[in-house]
């Protein structure tokens, strides 16, 4: 891609002519930089929520799965495991229990990917010494090491042609999941990942600015109330939020005119798998 296309990328990423720096950033602009095409295609990552009534190949799948594991992973323990679902039944009851995103049922590939510490015990258990790590640090490195693999998938998949979404409300429903898909005790569901060839490409979503999230030296968020004020009018001029995509109505009711930030607000006000710790040690997890 050609660096002239910097320009367009990175308006369509965060809704600005260009990205706000920082006085220690570099001189240059980011604009102005080659865009190799590895990394436009980054830039201009779409979600998918419809897909074709057509097969991805198991050659492929396999194609990508080996990606996802080309992923690094910490101290190449590799803790993490994915299961592939193919059968229409199985991803339409995932569908049903969620409730609110039927069109996971039309994805003709679901991926559940989780993080696996059982692998680390049973390779003590084979050389014949005690599994000394069941703690939160080791709960992280399976989490991460699981999203690590997911993102080299979905970049894989993009490249390809597919599409994909995370579900992360697969956790809502783990108690379900666990048993349907044989999860011993030691692995748990990080994030379901729906895969299929796109109905359509959806619009680039709209990122915060560089300036709330790059730190440069130091953590500094001085500017961060200006920001998201400004960043809430762009994405309000650009993709209004619906009624239907406000966060707990229940709670604090419906509303007219609100904003990205303010969505954010409504839902990490009430608690989300509030069970989830209690969950992870029936399974195994110290967590201490």
């Amino acid at each position: 891609m050609a660096a002239a296309d910097a320009a367009s990328l990175l308006a369509a990423r965060f809704g600005t002519e260009a990205p706000a720096q920082d006085a220690s950033a570099p001189d240059a602009s980011v604009q102005d930089a080659p865009v190799p095409a590895g990394v436009a295609a980054l830039l201009d990552r779409r979600v998918t929520r419809r897909y074709r009534d057509e097969p991805v190949s198991e050659a492929l799948l396999d194609l990508l799965l080996a990606a996802a594991q080309s992923a690094p992973a910490k101290s190449d323990l590799q803790q993490y495991s994915i299961v592939v679902l193919r059968g229409p039944a199985k991803i339409k009851r995932i569908a049903d229990w969620i409730g609110t995103m039927d069109w996971i049922a039309s994805a003709p590939v679901f991926l559940l990917w989780c993080g696996d510490m059982r692998r680390g015990q049973r390779l003590c258990e084979l050389h014949g010494m005690t599994h000394a790590n069941n703690n939160l640090d080791t709960f992280l490195n399976t989490a991460v090491d699981c999203a690590l693999a997911m993102g080299s998938f979905i970049a894989a998949a993009d490249a390809a042609g597919l599409g994909t979404c995370p579900i992360s409300y697969v956790r809502n429903h783990i108690e379900k999941i666990t048993p349907l898909l044989g999860l011993p005790p030691g692995v748990f569901p990080v994030a379901g990942l729906t895969v299929g060839w796109p109905v359509f490409r959806r619009p680039v979503s709209m990122r915060l600015p560089p300036a709330v999230v790059v730190h440069r030296e130091r953590y500094d968020d001085t500017t961060l109330s200006t920001e998201i004020a400004a960043y809430d009018a762009r994405r309000r001029a650009r993709e209004p939020l619906a009624a239907g995509s406000l966060k707990n109505n229940d709670v604090h009711g419906p509303k007219d005119g609100v904003g990205w930030s303010e969505n954010c607000a409504r839902q990490l006000s009430v608690p989300e798998r509030y069970g989830f710790a209690a969950y992870l040690r029936t399974r195994g997890f110290d967590l201490a």
